[in-house]
């Protein structure tokens, strides 16, 4: 009996990593006065949990350095969620 491979389309991996590019890029940044600023990476725990449930796992390497290189790029930049104390 032959087993039925599922492949995934070129289009909805390509959306994946754009999705885990978006959500990796996501940090809660709480600053509280003048000098003290926390931050966290929550979209890069959000997009392992994704990463981790994900029915197609052949790549999943790729998908975790897509967001470990989101969540570099979302440190230094100026977007994110701030929460000021």
């Amino acid at each position: 009996m032959a087993k039925k491979q599922n492949k995934e389309l070129d289009g909805v991996y390509f959306l994946k990593l754009v999705l885990y590019l978006v959500i990796g890029s996501l940090w809660l940044k709480i600053t509280r006065g003048e000098n003290l600023q926390i931050p966290l990476p929550l979209g890069g725990v959000i997009g392992l949990v994704f990463a981790s449930h994900e029915h197609f796992q052949i790549d999943r390497k790729v998908e975790y350095a897509v967001l470990l290189v989101a969540m570099l790029v979302g440190f230094w930049a100026p977007f994110g969620l701030y929460l000021y104390l």
